[in-house]
């Protein structure tokens, strides 16, 4: 066979010219022997049509053009895939494996096959696998990376009784009706197929942290109480069974070249040794990885980046600790997973790791391995009926017997039977480190044709279940839309006031300390804060929660809330007696933390969330910076947050570093509406202070119609119009506007007067004050009022505070 033919022979084992005895001893495997002749050494980079006019356009005659067209053939069939499948709710695997199964052996169309013929030619497959597969291969190292080894004495008693009964009882129950039957298996099926059942009753047991942690990002409840739950349960699953793993792999091994050697009796000895080497193989390695990891973390300066050479040692000894792996008779992806868990997680190492490492390996060269590898299954493979009714009966019986263990320690739990149900699915999910799994044991010999087409299929079922089943059981905003008034005008009289206060950057410490001071505890009002530092997770896969108050601190000894730790604690001590401080620290995605937020507003019963604006301005008066994530998130919290929300925006350039001086003057500017009324009641907080002075603006138009929301603006009005007798530092001005340009104007005028504004974000709310005014609106978030307060147009250093009322669910 000349280099200008070609074969497609992806479900075939080749030997070329060579005989292996060992494989021999399996019956059931068909081998085809080929006499390859082939140009040494192959050409890399293609001549064109100019440079050899014989052969210079035949891609079969150049390994850098034909690999470049399997990539890009292999991504256009994937994204098509993905167009349709991603809309009826499959997960992003599916569409790789579907485009393996197109390209490969599994689809039988003659139309097709001379142009598969002509996109691999033979030998073409090896070159396109080795590429890939270094890219899955450090896909495991980052996973390994962005794990947190410290779960494992974090995870609580729940957890762990999930993970020890999910795994155990399942791989007990698959394995004893496996040994039971297993002579008559073998009878039946073959004595490859019976004598390699146990293999899938233990990969059917386990789960992958990697799967379920990235379906649970992908459904974006990694932060919600589910997601906590199943990623420790995972995490704790996937380490128990990583280790059960290697000894398994140890001992078969050893046994496999036992009967190798006839049977001389040396089997047991072997696997003790075999076994000794893996303990001693882990052992040395956590020795010498992880001290010189926490080196490189120690020399490298706070806030800096790891130095490339550094890294670059990182990755070139996870290389050698997964080849010195082989003398323990492991895998090299097993030595590499190893090194990945011992990084410390997060910055500067994970992270930056993670930065380098992921784009290209994971987002890239993964799916295409994933697609290599359906390439090598043939799921269109005759298959005997016997063998479909013991594999399905096994899977179904091992997965039953995991969700009803799962469902039943949840409800003793007192879990909701939908969220038990959830977690059930999430712990059955599978995908592609399972996938590549069990090509991996069919390359090894340890699954035959058939099995493997029918573990690809499980695996496409079961991860496709469990993503569209917990998208459309599980609700993680549900639990925030709660019928309880929470918020400021429903507070009985001479009762606390909750705040849960958001900080992502040390300048927003002291503007909200401000706020929390004006809001002015007393003995009769105390007021209870919930001080929430909000950092972005890097370099790890599993978010945390701290409760400072708790004393509980970051595993890799970090602490980064020890300025607002500090800060609080003097605020509480200052205030003693009538304000209690509780401090915590989360780290998590950005696009998850409006979890964070709702989840601790709700635990705490606030009655308010604080929420810093995303522009910050300079000394100048000019916006110095802005963080678009940090208005999304807003946006999110202001859509499901369980109570009254308000967003802090500070013009003040004394913020960052110094202790601004307390605000006395305050404005309210009420135009009516329930935001305005929740901004008056918390206003109403300042006077009791008596240093501080409020006025309030009442807008009014002659347009204004009488109705419900007229009566209770006037109810809400009385507290400041002296109605119920005249206070000294409270004043009340009615300002009458017919026109939104006069608006603009009063706000302009105004605007230098006071050194703090409450306004209600009034939004959706239509009148004739602003009607104009709403499409000039930047910031929608802020409201008319707000957003001409904050313009850069409108000259004023004081700092704005808009409220929202708690939104309360409509009723049907």
């Amino acid at each position: 066979m000349g280099t200008n033919e070609t074969l497609l022979s992806i479900n075939r084992t080749i030997f070329i010219n060579a005989t292996f005895d060992n494989y021999n001893s399996d019956p059931d495997r068909k081998f085809i022997y080929y006499n390859v002749s082939i140009d040494m050494p192959s050409k890399i980079v293609s001549d064109g049509i100019w440079g050899n006019k014989n052969y210079g356009a035949l891609l079969s005659r150049s390994t850098m053009p034909v690999l470049e067209l399997q990539i890009l053939t292999i991504f256009v069939i994937t994204q098509c895939f993905h167009f349709v499948l991603r809309r009826l709710g499959f997960p992003y695997f599916v569409s790789q494996m579907m485009a393996g199964f197109v390209l490969g052996p599994s689809l039988k169309i003659e139309a097709l096959a001379k142009f598969k013929v002509m996109l691999f030619p033979y030998g073409s497959e090896d070159v396109l696998n080795l590429v890939t597969g270094i890219g899955y291969l450090f896909f495991l190292f980052l996973n390994g990376v962005t794990m947190d080894f410290s779960m494992i004495t974090k995870t609580g008693k729940k957890a762990w009784t999930i993970a020890l009964s999910s795994l155990m009882i399942p791989t007990f129950i698959g394995l004893f009706v496996c040994y039971s039957f297993m002579g008559y298996l073998q009878q039946s099926l073959g004595e490859f197929d019976g004598g390699k059942l146990p293999v899938i009753v233990v990969g059917h047991s386990g789960v992958s942290f990697p799967v379920v942690a990235s379906l649970l990002s992908d459904l974006e409840i990694l932060n919600s109480e589910l997601g906590r739950l199943a990623l420790s349960s995972a995490f704790s699953m996937d380490v128990i069974s990583e280790v059960m793993r290697g000894f398994g792999t140890a001992v078969v091994s050893s046994l496999k070249l036992d009967s190798h050697d006839k049977g001389e009796g040396k089997g047991p000895k072997l696997a003790l040794i075999t076994s000794i080497n893996y303990v001693a193989f882990m052992t040395l390695t956590i020795v010498i990885a992880r001290p010189a990891m926490r080196w490189v973390v120690r020399n490298t300066p706070e806030g800096r980046s790891v130095k490339k050479t550094h890294t670059s040692m990182v990755i070139l000894m996870a290389i050698l600790v997964g080849l010195f792996g082989v003398v323990a008779n492991q895998t090299v992806l097993g030595g590499v997973l190893l090194v990945g868990l011992l990084v410390p997680e997060g910055p500067p190492l994970g992270s930056e790791l993670v930065k380098q490492l992921e784009m290209f390996n994971t987002w890239f060269l993964v799916p295409i391995f994933v697609t290599c590898c359906a390439m090598k299954v043939d799921v269109s493979t005759p298959i005997s009926s016997e063998l479909v009714l013991v594999v399905v009966t096994i899977v179904v019986v091992v997965h039953l017997v995991k969700m009803l263990i799962t469902v039943g320690i949840c409800r003793y739990c007192n879990m909701p039977k939908t969220d038990g149900f959830c977690l059930a699915l999430l712990l059955s999910c599978k995908g592609v480190v399972d996938f590549v799994n069990d090509v991996f044991l069919f390359d090894s010999f340890l699954m035959s044709n058939e099995t493997i087409s029918m573990m690809a299929i499980s695996v496409l079922v079961l991860g496709s279940i469990a993503r569209i089943g917990v998208k459309s059981l599980y609700d993680p905003a549900r639990k925030y839309a709660g019928y309880q008034k929470r918020n400021i005008l429903n507070l009985k009289p001479n009762s606390e006031l909750r705040v849960v206060a958001c900080i992502h950057k040390p300048s927003h410490i002291n503007s909200v300390k401000n706020v929390l001071d004006i809001c002015c505890p007393t003995t009769a009002n105390p007021l209870v804060v919930h001080v929430l530092h909000l950092i972005e997770l890097v370099g790890r896969s599993s978010p945390i929660f701290i409760s400072h108050r708790l004393q509980e601190r970051l595993s890799s000894g970090h602490n980064y809330s020890e300025d607002i730790i500090v800060t609080f604690d003097l605020f509480e001590h200052d205030n003693a007696g009538t304000a209690s401080v509780s401090t915590y620290t989360a780290v998590s995605p950005l696009r998850f933390m409006h979890d964070d937020i709702c989840y601790l507003a709700l635990d705490k019963l606030a009655s308010i969330i604080l929420l810093p604006f995303h522009i910050r301005w300079g000394e100048d008066g000019g916006v110095e910076s802005t963080d678009e994530n940090m208005r999304t998130l807003n946006s999110k919290v202001l859509e499901r947050a369980p109570c009254s929300v308000g967003i802090l925006v500070n013009r003040s350039s004394s913020s960052s570093t110094h202790q601004s001086p307390l605000m006395k003057q305050i404005a309210m500017i009420f135009l009516g509406g329930a935001d305005d009324r929740e901004a008056l009641c918390l206003a109403r907080r300042t006077i009791k202070d008596y240093d501080c002075n409020l006025v309030v603006y009442h807008l009014v138009s002659s347009q204004s119609e009488a109705n419900w929301n007229l009566m209770l603006d006037d109810e809400v009005l009385k507290s400041v119009k002296g109605y119920y007798g005249t206070i000294e530092n409270v004043s009340y001005e009615k300002v009458s506007i017919e026109q939104p340009s006069e608006t603009t104007a009063f706000v302009s005028d105004i605007a230098n007067r006071h050194d703090f504004f409450i306004v209600g974000r009034r939004n959706g709310i239509k009148s004739p004050q602003t009607a104009a005014l709403e499409s000039w609106t930047e910031f929608s978030e802020l409201g008319v009022i707000g957003d001409l307060l904050a313009s850069s147009d409108t000259n004023t250093n004081a700092s704005i505070l808009v409220v929202q009322q708690q939104q309360m669910p409509k009723s049907s």
